[in-house]
């Protein structure tokens, strides 16, 4: 017998004599198939470390997305949002690790905050506005459950798909570039540079400058590029303002100073308010149309990173399929439920999950640490309320900056493609609305492949939608002439 027949073989070329594995592993590898999948504890560890500091600023930027008032008038405590926004990442991580047994991580979507916070809670409270949340995720474990989710993401064109991620981060751009002051409504025009045509104050500058940066170590490849960024100008910003260079009252946030202890106790105030009901000056109508619009802006990127981060992760085959896909979909659902209850907006798998598995992360254990850096978070609140909203605001625009590259995959000559998705990436940011762009999207696709000839192409799905969306549009014309206002 040769030297090389007495070597245990790899998982993968054992693959099919019954996957078998090294004799003598831990409890720890068997659970989480750390040896099957090639991998080793280290890189595990090594992965969810990494992962957390490419997503960390997420307990920055949910807080600040959620700032705003509720048709009461009320607001959300920071810290109180700093908390829930923590625990939400840290459990539904902790689950994705335990469970789905994929290096996925999970935290507060910027798209169903950013739709909370400017469709939602204009029109109702926030504990109604989370009660919206607990009702998208139940949806979405549904239509896993049924399997109608990965049927419905293949009714939808791929341009479609690309158009709402598109919009979706003009979308997030301009909510950045609004906190930070760099954007204003005009008195002669919509919007304008700053209050008066010209930026006005130092800390808005500093938003510029940590912008420019972020973008400058991205360029460079640097790991951890928006945390390093928003850690810069934050003792930039903690420098200029203990040297009196900048007036307190100019911080949109407050003045980045630290009070008290840097350590604290989690504040769990918003944990469990939730309301379901009371919806009567809204109407059904529009609840049912905030339900679907967070259901959209949670549904399409989910799958999407689930499959690409299982893919670089070489845990997918060509078809999409790998181990715990389903769990992972379920889990990314619940994490629409678990974030409204904690008082801290949807949770979904964040495409950094990619940076873990760039360092090695191929199983459950990476999204473990992942979770528990998430959750020692929760005592650190002091330290991140520091952070001002205007240098925490450049983040969002890298990130709408980062989604927009999608642009890359459509075929702008063809205008059957190029005119929906236009009009899908524009409305968004131009109205405010994710719902307003998925429709114009969908509304133009289908007329244009029906003046084209291409009637047999539109599938069921879509005809729906296009008569949901055409509804949608034309509600108050259809209310008035039914004498309902």
């Amino acid at each position: 017998m040769t030297q090389q027949s007495l070597e245990p073989k790899t998982v993968a070329e054992d693959a099919g004599a019954g996957s078998r594995v090294p004799a003598g592993r831990s409890w720890l590898d068997r659970y989480f198939h750390i040896s099957q999948r090639e991998s080793s504890i280290a890189r595990e560890v090594r992965g969810g470390v990494t992962t957390f500091m490419a997503m960390a600023y997420i307990l920055l930027l949910n807080p600040l997305i959620l700032s705003g008032k509720d048709a009461a008038g009320d607001t959300l405590g920071q810290k109180a949002l700093i908390t829930a926004t923590a625990f939400a990442a840290a459990f539904t991580t902790l689950l994705m690790g335990f469970f789905g047994k994929v290096p996925l991580a999970l935290a507060a979507g910027l798209s169903v905050s950013g739709v909370l916070s400017s469709q939602v809670a204009p029109q109702m409270t926030w504990p109604q506005a989370m009660g919206m949340c607990v009702m998208y995720g139940a949806v979405i474990m549904l239509l896993v459950v049924t399997g109608l989710r990965e049927m419905i993401m293949n009714a939808i064109p791929l341009a479609l798909k690309h158009a709402i991620t598109m919009g979706i981060g003009l979308f997030v751009a301009l909510i950045g570039l609004v906190k930070a002051g760099f954007v204003h409504q005009g008195k002669s025009t919509p919007v304008t540079l700053g209050p008066t045509g010209e930026l006005a104050g130092w800390p808005v500058l500093l938003f510029a400058a940590t912008l420019l940066a972020i973008f400058m170590l991205q360029a460079r490849g640097i790991p951890g590029a928006i945390l390093i960024g928003i850690v810069g100008g934050t003792v930039v910003a903690v420098v200029l303002n203990a040297a009196g260079v900048i007036d307190p009252k100019q911080w949109a946030s407050g003045a980045p100073e630290l009070h008290g202890s840097a350590v604290s106790m989690p504040d769990f105030s918003l944990f469990g308010k939730v309301e379901f009901g009371g919806w009567g000056e809204v109407g059904a109508m529009t609840v049912g149309m905030i339900v679907f619009t967070l259901v959209l802006a949670g549904f399409f990127d989910a799958m999407a990173t689930i499959i690409g981060v299982g893919t670089e992760a070489k845990l997918a085959d060509a078809q999409g399929r790998m181990p715990g896909l389903s769990k992972a979909l379920f889990i990314d659902g619940a994490g629409g439920a678990v974030g409204g209850v904690a008082g801290a907006s949807g949770q979904t798998v964040f495409v950094e999950s990619a940076t873990g598995v760039g360092e090695g992360a191929r199983t459950g254990l990476s999204s473990v640490v992942t979770g528990l850096f998430f959750a020692a978070c929760l005592f650190f609140t002091p330290l991140t309320a520091i952070v001002p909203g205007e240098v925490a605001a450049a983040a969002l625009v890298v990130i709408g900056a980062m989604m927009m590259m999608n642009a890359r995959h459509v075929d702008w000559a063809d205008r059957a493609t190029a005119i929906p998705v236009f009009l899908t990436v524009v409305i968004m940011p131009f109205t405010y609305s994710i719902t307003a762009g998925v429709a114009a999207g969908v509304i133009s696709y289908v007329a244009i492949k029906v003046a084209q000839g291409k009637a047999r192409e539109i599938g069921a799905f879509m005809w729906g939608l296009t008569v949901i969306f055409f509804v949608y549009f034309a509600l108050n014309p259809i209310e008035s002439w039914m004498g309902v206002h």
